[in-house]
C-alpha cells in the first residue's frame, strides 16, 4: 500500500442556503444577483446549515477510501471508519453563501502559512495540496526533505493562489515528479494534469465532468481537490491515465457534502466508460475526449439549442417584424437565449452560427465562455449553405475545402462538437440518387475532419418539410438517406460512439392534404430508426423543420412514447424554441424579460415531451 503525506491547510466549510423569498437579493442590468448584507443588526435567514471539513481534509479523505495510507503533516487528523477526526487541530472558517446553485465565499482576509513536520517514515509520496499557502520556508524544508529521501515522489498543486514566478514555487515546480494545476503554467511541461472547469487533461487523455446534475452544492475549490487527490491516488496504485481521469471524474460528479466515494464503489461506476476508453483510432489517438463529449450532449432530459441560423434565415426572422438586421441586433437577440435562468437544466449544448461565437455576454465574456460557465457545451455550424449541382436544381452543402483549419480554431474557441446540415428536397424527380450518395459523401468527410480535430461531428440529412409527400413517402426517403449515410461513415472509419444524428421526423411534407397526426409521427419515426440507425451510435436528435411550435412538441412526445430506443433521443430545435420568444422580444431589449420567460416554457414543454406518457393518444 503507498503511503502519502498531504502539505496543506485544514478548513472548516459552513454552506449557508440563503432563503431568497426574505433576505434582500438584487439584480443588476448585466442580470447579475447581489445579496446586500448591511452591518445594522439586520438578519439574513437561511433554510439550512451544513458545517463540513475542507481543504487538505478532503484530500485526506479521498486518498484513505483509495486505501492509501494518507495523513496531513504537522497534525494528528486522521481519516478512520469513514469519519474524519480533527481533535485538537487548527482550522481557518470559511463561510460559503448558496443562493440557488451559485455559491461565494466569505473567507479571512489574512492568510495561514502551512506548517510542515519532517515525518519519522518517508513516504512514498509529498502531496502539496492547493489548500496549502506555501512560503519560501516551507518549500526549502520540503526540497532538503527530498534530497535526503531520494525514492519520495513530490506532487504539487499549482492552484490560483500559487505565484509560478516566485523563485520557491518555481524551485518546487521543477523538483515536483507529477504537477497538478487549474491555472495554465507559465512553462509547458509533460508530467502535469490539468484542471478545468469542465475537463481533466493529462498525457494526451481528456474527459469532460460536469457539476449540473449534483444536488449537493459544493465548491470548485472541494471539487478540484476531490479530482486532484482521485487523479494522485489512482497514479500512485498503478493506474493508468485514462482510468485514473474517469475515476476522478466520477468521483467528483457523485460524492457528496457528507463523503466522497471509495475505489471500488468508483471503479464499477467507470467500468463501460473505462471499457470505451481503450478504444484507439487509425492514429493510435485516444478517442475518449469526442465519445465523453457526445455522452454529456445526450444527457438524460436534456436537449441541443439550435441558434446557428445563418445571415440569410435570420434576416428573415427580422425582416417580417420590421427588427433590424446588423450585428448588435443579432448579439441581443441570442443573448436572451443563453441568459435564460436556469438554462443548464434544460439543455446540454448550444449550436452557434460564426458570428455568434465570437460576441460576448453582457458581462463582457464571449459567448463560448460564458455557456460553458453554466455548463452548456458550445458547438459551431460549419457548413457554409447550398448550392445547386451542374445543371440540376438539386442541391449539395459546400464548406470542406478549409474545414481543418476552421475546426482547429473552433476548437481553440472552446467549441465541442459542430453541425452541418444536408437538405433534400421532395419532388417528381428528386431526391435522385446522386444527390442521396454526394450529400451523405460529403457529411462522412466533414465527420471525418470533425473527429480528427477531436471535436463531435452531427450529421444533420434533413428531408424537408415544406413538400407534398405522404408519410409513406418520408419512410421511403429518409430509410434511404440513412442507409447511405451510415455506409459513408463507415467507410470513413467514423466512431458513431462519438457522432450524433441530427434527422427530421417521419411525417407527411406541409403542403400534403392530409396532415400525420402525433401518434402516425411516433409510429413511424421510431420504425424508421430502429431499422436505418446502428446502434453503437451516440445519440439521435430531431429538428423541427418547420413544424408549429406545439406540433414539434407534440410530435416528441409521441416518438418518446415509442420508445426506449438503443440509443439517446432528444430534441435539437431552433424556431420550434426561439419563436415565441422572438414575438415577445420584437426588437425591443425592454422586453427582454419578457422573451426568456416564454423561451424557458418552450424548454420545459419539450424536456417534459421527453418522459413516457403511456396514455397519450390512445385514442388514435
Amino acid at each position: 500500500m503507498p503511503s502519502i503525506l498531504i502539505v496543506g491547510n485544514i478548513t472548516k466549510d459552513v454552506y449557508l442556503r440563503l432563503d431568497n423569498r426574505i433576505n434582500n437579493f438584487e439584480t443588476d442590468q448585466n442580470g447579475v444577483k447581489w445579496l446586500d448584507i448591511a452591518f445594522d443588526n439586520t438578519r439574513h435567514h437561511y433554510y439550512s446549515r451544513v458545517s463540513i471539513y475542507g481543504g487538505a481534509s478532503i484530500s485526506l479523505e479521498v486518498l484513505s477510501r483509495f486505501g492509501i495510507n494518507a495523513s496531513i503533516s504537522g497534525t494528528p487528523a486522521t481519516f478512520l471508519d469513514g469519519q474524519f477526526i480533527a481533535k485538537d487541530i487548527h482550522t481557518t472558517y470559511r463561510y460559503i453563501l448558496c443562493q440557488d446553485e451559485n455559491t461565494s465565499h466569505l473567507v479571512p482576509s489574512d492568510e495561514v502559512y502551512t506548517s510542515w513536520q519532517v515525518p519519522e517514515n518517508n513516504p512514498d509520496w509529498i502531496y502539496l495540496d492547493s489548500s496549502a499557502v506555501i512560503s519560501p520556508k516551507l518549500a526549502t524544508e520540503i526540497l532538503d526533505f527530498l534530497n535526503l529521501s531520494r525514492n519520495t515522489k513530490l506532487a504539487l498543486f499549482v492552484g490560483r493562489h500559487a505565484n509560478q514566478n516566485t523563485s520557491h514555487i518555481q524551485a518546487l515546480i521543477e523538483r515536483a515528479n507529477l504537477i497538478i494545476n487549474s491555472v495554465p503554467l507559465e512553462k509547458t511541461v509533460n508530467n502535469n494534469v490539468y484542471i478545468g472547469n469542465d475537463r481533466i487533461e493529462y498525457q494526451g487523455r481528456r474527459v469532460f465532468w460536469t457539476l449540473s446534475n449534483k444536488r449537493d452544492i459544493l465548491t470548485r475549490l472541494s471539487v478540484h481537490l476531490t479530482i486532484a487527490a482521485s487523479v494522485l491516488g489512482a497514479l500512485a496504485l498503478g493506474k493508468e491515465p485514462g482510468e485514473a481521469l474517469l475515476l476522478a471524474r466520477a468521483n467528483a460528479e457523485n460524492s457528496k457534502l457528507s463523503s466522497t466515494l471509495n475505489l471500488s464503489t468508483l471503479e464499477k461506476n467507470i467500468a463501460d466508460d473505462y471499457y470505451r476508453v481503450q478504444k484507439i483510432n487509425e492514429k493510435g489517438e485516444s478517442m475518449s475526449e469526442i465519445e465523453n463529449t457526445a455522452a454529456k450532449l445526450m444527457t438524460p432530459g436534456k436537449g441541443i439549442l439550435a441558434a446557428d441560423e445563418s445571415g440569410g434565415s435570420i434576416h428573415k426572422k427580422f425582416e417580417t417584424m420590421g427588427i433590424p438586421d446588423d450585428e448588435q441586433h443579432r448579439r441581443d437577440y441570442r443573448n436572451i437565449f443563453f441568459t435564460t435562468p436556469d438554462l443548464e437544466k434544460y439543455v446540454s449544448g448550444v449550436i452557434l452560427f460564426d458570428e455568434t461565437a465570437r460576441q460576448t455576454a453582457d458581462n463582457g465574456k464571449l459567448f463560448v465562455d460564458y455557456l460553458q460557465e453554466r455548463g452548456v457545451i458550445p458547438g459551431i455550424k460549419v457548413d457554409q449553405g447550398l448550392v445547386n449541382f451542374e445543371n440540376s436544381d438539386e442541391k449539395y452543402t459546400q464548406g470542406l475545402d478549409d474545414l481543418p483549419t476552421r475546426l482547429k480554431e473552433y476548437y481553440d474557441m472552446g467549441a465541442r462538437f459542430a453541425k452541418w446540415r444536408a437538405a433534400f428536397e421532395v419532388t417528381d424527380h428528386s431526391p435522385s440518387n446522386l444527390a442521396i450518395s454526394k450529400n451523405c459523401e460529403i457529411l462522412a468527410n466533414y465527420a471525418h475532419d470533425c473527429q480528427n480535430a477531436n471535436i463531435v461531428p452531427i450529421v444533420e440529412p434533413e428531408l424537408v418539410y415544406d413538400g407534398n409527400y405522404s408519410i409513406e413517402q418520408n419512410i421511403e426517403y429518409t430509410g434511404k438517406i440513412l442507409d447511405c449515410l451510415f455506409d459513408e461513415l463507415e467507410k470513413k472509419q467514423i466512431n458513431l460512439a462519438g457522432c450524433i444524428l441530427k434527422v427530421n421526423m417521419v411525417l407527411a411534407g406541409k403542403q400534403q392534404s392530409i396532415q400525420s397526426t402525433p401518434a402516425e409521427v411516433g409510429r413511424a419515426t421510431a420504425q424508421v430508426l430502429r431499422e436505418h440507425v446502428p446502434r453503437n451510435l451516440a445519440g439521435v436528435v430531431f429538428l423541427s423543420g418547420g413544424q408549429s411550435v406545439t406540433q414539434a412538441t407534440e410530435n416528441l412526445q409521441a416518438v418518446t412514447n415509442n420508445g426506449p430506443f438503443p440509443w439517446a433521443v432528444t430534441f435539437s430545435y431552433a424556431r420550434a424554441l426561439q419563436d415565441p420568444a422572438l414575438q415577445a422580444w420584437r426588437g425591443d431589449n425592454n422586453n427582454a424579460d419578457a422573451a426568456r420567460e416564454a423561451f424557458k416554457a418552450r424548454l420545459i414543454a419539450n424536456t417534459e415531451a421527453l418522459k413516457v406518457k403511456q396514455d397519450a393518444y390512445q385514442t388514435e
